[in-house]
């Protein structure tokens, strides 16, 4: 008997899972196995395509792991497309002229990206998105470009933006729909989602068209939009959607859709019997294109079953195609019916503004929930997506409120039925998951959580929880474990972090929101220079993004420094005049600074400009580092002073401003034992004895108040800066994420004896090395807005809306109280109303 020999044309995420389904199978020994790849490389994860900008290699996408091909006796020609088939003959002849004779054929050709037939696409600087190769030439040409332009606001469109930006162009978005992700997201989400994507300084143009690509000589020089208007551009990306590549399949005879596509059946086979099509080339028995790998991968593995077993009845009759990414940051998510098309449907509906939240839930008149769509916050996609189909075991609306708002506790996925489908890339169910212990060998054994990666948390919490004290999923480590690495390498990047010690199974990945914030953190205590620049902007919290404090209406407060609440005359009148010409709401807190609330995002510059010329600085009222040291009026003025405080918490305020570390920080510095700054409830806090100053650690006041430890008596003013200098970076380099001081002192092993057998007693030898770090701090400390306000690329993130910079945002309003401003809760009730 002879071999028989199946050919695969086209080697990307669909043909390279069909070939690991052949060898799970045994095909692979019983058959020769012939691959014709088009580029250059293996296959490799092309969902995670915009990473290669944010660190990854193109090895660390592969996915074809070392020695499969060799292991399984495939044969892989590289850069070598088919480009004829003669079906009469059984042949199939390369661009290099080989010609292979096939018992089986099998078309994962894929797709290619649509580029709009207007005048001038073919100009020096217009490039597609689709490939590693396309990635390379936009890296090289946007070298020496300013602006880009990226055609399509789809799902590839807006990774295409992010990555321009993220390479440093001034970035604009076209989409000829009304909305951003029209297929995607409805009218709602498209809202919140550019509202966001406005506020990272990306310009988005919506509604309008393509006309022509500008061009002086060669090279591209703007566009034409069918508006009229015209753009000023250098580089043009076309993500403008893709079509099947049905070519080979035309050119040879095979039936193909009207409007594309290779006609398929329920086993995938072409109107050829000993032809087949996966992916996206193929046009489905329900008359669908799909554009998205899971059901590729279940076309992949019905060929698979066939060629295995003639008599199976594995059949590919749809697939699901919900879909949940974070795009520049923004968790986007829908699933099912999730523009309500089917009749009598009702839309449940929780909308917020002020934090660029969405979500929506289509459910049936029975009650049985049909789809959804989430933008900003899409923790519940993986609970929501296995319920669709049935009734919820709660009232709908309860699975889109926000904690805190009326909603009961959360539905965990323990509630979900075993047969509920949790990772739909692979179609492995509930009762599959927990079979298992382990997330490496859920991976392993089902591949759940190997594909887009979405379902990876709801694997977690199906999961027996380990005694594993990592951080979180990406890391084993702790807050305190990650900061040695970070300082002992000298590691200045999240992503070199993640790829080099994070779980197995992160690594390469985008990592999530428990770590992001908390490696920023780590990476600006060790002075990792500016907060926003590069990598840096998109791991920081949401108020660090402006360099302000969000209130609850979508305004911002303006916290000036005023170390020690001493202020002059001069600079009190400054904040009543910006105050006052701003229309802010101003108050006297109680760490003896001045509020100003109610600045529109737009604002912030102009307002910190007048502030920074009259020599005020960030108060840092928005990040995890020194807040205020408050402090009374000393022995200068106070008859029971003795000790001049108000000098020592303005140098202790100055020396430690801008400090990060894993929780804010509030100190103060009392005159006297009568302690009229409350510093024993502060995380470290300085009452002044007639020897000198006492330093108590780790108070706090809030919901769990915490009296301060006295940590050494009768200091000079150096040895007591000396010990706050230890014990601050100590905390800095041992605490755990968003782990106050004072709860930081009562986990620490030993407690308060311990600390003071490290900073005062160097028990551990670092007392040295806390001290040069500390002053490394305040050598390479700069005002975080003095420096924005000096560059003008930092300045253009500051808008309301980018297409229309000078236009207030709608939604933040004020009505006036006691001869001053404050929100207007109807416009909040409005907006955060659950809408049925």
């Amino acid at each position: 008997m002879t071999t028989p020999t199946i050919v695969l044309v086209g080697h990307g995420m669909v043909g390279q899972h069909f070939l690991e389904a052949l060898a799970e199978r045994g095909v692979t020994g019983r058959a020769r196995v012939v691959v014709l790849c088009e580029e250059p490389r293996p296959a490799y994860d092309r969902v995670q395509l915009t990473s290669y900008f944010s660190g990854r290699t193109p090895d660390d996408l592969s996915m074809v792991e070392d020695g499969f091909m060799a292991r399984h006796g495939i044969e892989l020609h590289l850069d070598d497309p088919a480009e004829h088939i003669d079906r009469a003959a059984r042949t199939v002849t390369s661009r290099s002229g080989r010609t292979i004779t096939y018992d089986t054929l099998v078309l994962a050709t894929g797709s290619y990206p649509f580029v709009p037939p207007v005048p001038g696409r073919d100009a020096e600087g217009c490039f597609v998105y689709r490939t590693i190769e396309d990635l390379l030439a936009i890296e090289e040409y946007a070298k020496t470009s300013r602006t880009g332009v990226v055609v399509g606001g789809g799902l590839l469109g807006l990774e295409a933006a992010g990555a321009l930006k993220g390479l440093g162009l001034d970035t604009h978005v076209v989409e000829f729909a009304p909305r951003l992700m029209p297929v995607q997201v409805d009218d709602g989400g498209g809202a919140a989602l550019l509202r966001t994507i406005e506020g990272m300084g990306l310009t988005v143009h919506t509604g309008v068209g393509t006309q022509e690509i500008v061009a002086d000589g060669p090279a591209v020089t703007g566009m034409k939009l069918s508006d009229g208007s015209t753009l000023a551009t250098d580089l043009v990306v076309f993500s403008a959607g893709v079509r099947p590549r049905d070519q080979l399949a035309r050119d040879t005879g095979l039936t193909v859709g009207e409007r594309g596509g290779i006609v398929v059946d329920e086993r995938c086979r072409t109107s050829d019997p000993d032809v087949y099509a996966i992916g996206e080339c193929a046009l489905a028995s329900d008359g669908r294109v799909y554009g998205l790998v899971a059901p590729g991968y279940d076309m992949a593995k019905t060929v698979a079953d066939v060629l295995a077993d003639r008599t199976s009845d594995s059949a590919f009759t749809g697939a699901d195609t919900s879909t949940k990414l974070k795009l520049l940051g923004v968790d986007v998510a829908s699933f099912g019916d999730a523009h309500g098309t089917a009749e009598g449907c009702l839309d449940v509906v929780y909308s917020d503004s002020r934090s660029g939240v969405y979500k929506k839930l289509v459910v049936g008149a029975d009650g049985t929930l049909l789809g959804g769509v989430l933008v900003g916050d899409a923790d519940s996609y993986g609970m929501l997506r296995p319920l669709t189909g049935s009734v919820p075991p709660v009232p709908p609306e309860q699975l889109v409120l926000p904690a805190g708002a009326g909603a009961p506790v959360a539905l965990g996925p323990s509630a979900l039925p075993d047969e509920a489908v949790i990772c739909s890339c692979h179609n492995v169910t509930k009762g599959e998951i927990c079979a298992h212990t382990t997330l490496p060998e859920v991976k392993k054994c089902t591949k759940a959580g190997t594909g887009c990666g979405s379902c990876v948390k709801v694997i977690g919490q199906l999961l027996p929880q380990a005694a594993d004290q990592g951080l979180c999923g990406c890391f084993s480590y702790t807050r305190s474990e990650l900061y040695e690495i970070v300082r002992t390498l000298g590691l200045t990047s999240y992503a070199e972090l993640l790829d080099s010690h994070g779980q197995e199974e992160a690594r390469g990945g985008d990592g999530c929101e428990t770590c992001k914030p908390a490696v920023g953190s780590i990476l600006a205590s060790l002075g990792n220079g500016y907060i926003l620049d590069g990598e840096q902007g998109a791991l920081q919290d949401t108020n660090d993004h402006f360099l302000a404090n969000l209130q609850r209406n979508g305004s911002y407060s303006i916290v000036p420094r005023i170390p020690g609440g001493e202020i002059t005359p001069e600079k009190l009148i400054v904040i009543g005049e910006v105050a006052r010409d701003f229309g802010l709401y101003t108050k006297i807190t109680g760490g003896q600074r001045i509020d100003m609330f109610g600045a529109r995002v737009d604002q912030l510059p102009a307002i910190w400009t007048r502030l920074v010329d009259a020599g005020f600085e960030s108060g840092h009222a928005y990040g995890k580092s020194l807040r205020t040291v408050k402090s009374c009026v000393g022995q200068t003025w106070c008859r029971y002073g003795v000790q001049d405080s108000v000098r020592m918490a303005i140098d202790l305020e100055l020396r430690y401003r801008g400090l990060r570390a894993p929780h804010k920080l509030k100190s103060a510095v009392s005159g006297c034992a009568r302690e009229c700054a409350e510093a024993q409830s502060k995380d470290f806090g300085v009452i002044a004895t007639a020897n000198g100053w006492n330093l108590y650690v780790g108070g706090n006041g809030g919901a769990t108040p915490r009296h301060a430890d006295l940590l050494a008596q009768d200091l000079s003013d150096a040895e007591l800066v000396r010990l706050i200098d230890r014990f601050l970076m100590f905390y800095i380099r041992t605490a755990d994420r968003l782990e106050r001081t004072s709860v930081w002192l009562e986990r620490l092993e030993g407690g308060l004896d311990h600390l003071r057998d490290v900073v005062v007693h160097d028990s551990l030898g670092l007392c040295g090395e806390l001290e040069a770090m500390m002053a490394g701090h305040v050598a390479g400390y700069r005002d975080e807005w003095a420096e924005t306000l000096d560059d003008p690329d930092r300045l253009r993130r500051f808008v309301s809306f980018v297409n229309a910079p000078d236009a207030p945002d709608p939604s933040v309003r004020f009505v006036p109280e006691r001869d001053q401003i404050k929100p207007d809760l109807t416009v909040l009730t409005l907006e955060g109303t659950l809408a049925r």
